[in-house]
């Protein structure tokens, strides 16, 4: 019975992950007039991503005299702003191919303004950016992001007028070091009139938009984009951990300028299909109209409830949030994790007496459950970073920026071989990671990490994943053996690491105390209705835990990957090792282990060929340059 409950609840949690990850579909341009249309603004992503129009270029003039005359015909008062290009902004510009000098070495900013009925209140800002890097025509990065702004203030005027002001602000040069957005933060009269800002930008050309950024101390931005946002259209993608970690990243877009300024707001993007980023297949056709329903209704939803609102949201303390689903966001204080922790472990507390009474639960067999999990993580690390080295050496990256396109292009199949990995790992670690030869694992964890040392460089996430994976590999010893000995340690494990993640980056701590909740949740009411875990009530709230829990973590990694995946696909380990707590006490029984453990193997090798598969879908050296008519 637990192998057919293992696999159907499995297979529920892909099918809901993945459902959750589709964008909405697009809406037609007979919607209503109130209504964000995608197949509406598509028409404005057409006439602008003809061709590349970087800075300086005739194409550059032509899109901006365009959006001059869209602005006006929306009843905007419509204006330009000029400022110069930094030297290092011109330097970028003539390594992309591009040419500063026909520019003037000078930005141009296309400011729109729709009087409130109270030009006494702080105003919103919806802001994107119009140019494009010379490769590119943009359609997406950041043709969309305009277009969509756009057609939110069409839907916007017809909504009726509201008290505050709105600014569009289209921004010039953010492709070469957001000199557009530096001149008009840097001293425009609007400047400071301004409260709240929108940004919608694209590192890609599908998938739903995330709200990945927001300024600091944002709990009341979240909490309204929490209320306005579930009503657009898909619902909304966001999570505290990937603010966390864009706030980390050396790059930006042009709503670093403004939240460095201390303005409240929100970042907007969708980063699906990468391998249009910055390349010729960026095209209107190959765009995603439901990526541009989805990014658009978002920005309407949001900004009209600014527009709106009697108080715009005013910096104060962070935010713990995550969406469940698209469907609703989960958001609370900082400090709160610490009674999700409490109640965790009490739970954890009342699954652990009981199976010690009724089931011989010891701590001794408790601590080798956790130790399974480190083994887990560790050759995660390490198996995922040699399947990711099929797919390209991570040298490449530094070779010159065709290379990084082209690792970005094949970043899906990364993803794949990846996830595959780590489906492997969990069928090994389910089927008993010491029956194979201890020698044999080491050996082909040995394999693995010298094939991504050699070929991608040092890495000391993939030598410790080594040393801890090698090491408890040789020490079979170690490995739980009882289905309450491996399920409790890995949930002690996990709420372990979620405690780290409270004390050190309150923001991430979600990621580990939601899923840890809900598996003590699922081992406290197993163990109080039937600690043998034979019959049916006792193994349902199991596979309840393993389909909520488990859909909601392949929701969440894909997005996860796309951002950081090219450099950690270890990544998809330590949210594997959330599945693998999950699903563990759904262990095969003992007359299928050694076929679950062939399987595992092939699903592993399966894992490998379709990373290095990318070798031959995307061979090519980068996006060529287009050439401008």
């Amino acid at each position: 019975m637990r192998l057919y409950l293992l696999i159907g609840s499995l297979a529920l949690a892909l099918l809901l992950g993945v459902v959750s990850l589709q964008s909405p579909r697009p809406v037609g341009v007979d919607a209503p007039a109130t209504a964000f249309s995608a197949e509406r603004a598509m028409a404005h992503v057409r006439e602008l991503a003809q061709r590349p129009h970087p800075v300086g270029s005739v194409d550059h003039a032509r899109v901006r005299d365009h959006l001059l005359r869209r602005m006006t015909a929306l009843g905007l008062e419509t204006s330009t702003q000029t400022g110069p290009i930094a030297r290092g902004s011109a330097d970028a510009l003539r390594r992309m191919g591009g040419d500063p000098e026909a520019a003037g070495f000078t930005a141009v900013n296309l400011v729109g303004v729709l009087p409130g009925r109270d030009p006494a209140l702080p105003a919103v800002a919806l802001m994107a950016h119009y140019d494009t890097v010379p490769t590119s025509p943009g359609a997406a990065d950041d043709s969309a992001g305009v277009a969509a702004v756009l057609e939110s203030v069409r839907a916007l005027r017809a909504r009726g007028p509201a008290e505050r002001t709105l600014v569009v602000l289209l921004t010039d040069a953010e492709e070469i070091g957001l000199d557009g957005a530096r001149v008009f933060w840097g001293g425009h009269p609007l400047r400071d009139r301004i409260g709240a800002v929108i940004n919608l930008e694209a590192r890609g050309g599908g998938g739903r938009a995330m709200m990945f950024e927001t300024g600091r101390g944002a709990a009341e931005t979240v909490a309204l984009f929490g209320r306005a946002g579930v009503r657009a259209d898909g619902g909304v993608t966001s999570n505290s951990l990937a603010a966390f970690v864009y706030e980390r990243m050396p790059n930006g877009t042009d709503f670093t300028i403004p939240k460095n300024r201390g303005v409240q707001g929100l970042n907007l993007a969708f980063i699906g299909r990468p391998e249009q980023y910055h390349a010729p297949a960026s095209t209107p056709d190959r765009l995603d109209r439901g990526s541009v329903q989805h990014i658009g209704s978002q920005t309407l939803e949001t900004a009209d409830a600014l527009l709106r609102a009697e108080a715009l949201p005013a910096r104060g303390a962070e935010a713990v949030y995550a969406d469940l689903f698209g469907r609703v966001v989960l958001s609370h204080s900082p400090g709160a994790g610490w009674g999700v922790l409490a109640l965790a472990l009490m739970l954890l507390g009342v699954a652990g007496w009981r199976a010690r009474d009724r089931a011989g639960l010891t701590l001794a067999d408790l601590g080798r459950g956790a130790v399974d999990g480190v083994w887990f993580t560790a050759a995660g690390l390490v198996l995922t970073q040699a399947v990711r080295t099929l797919a390209g050496p991570m040298a490449q990256r530094a070779e010159s920026s065709d290379a990084y396109y082209l690792l970005l292009a094949r970043l899906p199949w990364m993803e794949a071989g990846a996830a595959l990995t780590v489906l492997a790992l969990t069928m090994a670690v389910l089927g008993g990671r010491t029956r194979p030869d201890r020698r044999v694992t080491a050996g082909a964890l040995a394999v693995a990490a010298a094939f991504a040392l050699t070929l991608g460089g040092p890495n000391p996430i993939v030598i410790g994943g080594a040393v801890a994976a090698l090491g408890l590999s040789l020490a079979p010893g170690l490995a739980a053996r009882t289905v309450w000995g491996g399920w409790t340690g890995l949930v002690a494990l996990v709420l372990a690491l979620g405690a780290v993640a409270q004390t050190l980056a309150p923001q991430t701590a979600f990621l580990f105390l939601w899923p840890g909740l809900l598996a003590a949740t699922a081992a406290a009411t197993s163990a109080l209705l039937d600690p043998g875990l034979t019959r049916a009530r006792s193994l349902a709230p199991i596979a309840i835990g393993v389909v909520l829990g488990g859909g909601w973590l392949v929701a969440l990694s894909h997005p996860v990957f796309l951002g950081i995946g090219l450099d950690l696909p270890g990544v998809l380990a330590v949210l594997g090792l959330l599945v693998l707590m999950l699903v563990r006490p759904l262990s095969p029984e003992r007359g299928l282990v050694r076929p679950w453990l062939m399987a595992a193997l092939a699903v592993l090798a399966l894992g490998a060929a379709v990373s290095f598969t990318a070798l031959i879908a995307e061979p090519a050296a980068g996006p060529e340059t287009v050439a401008e008519a």
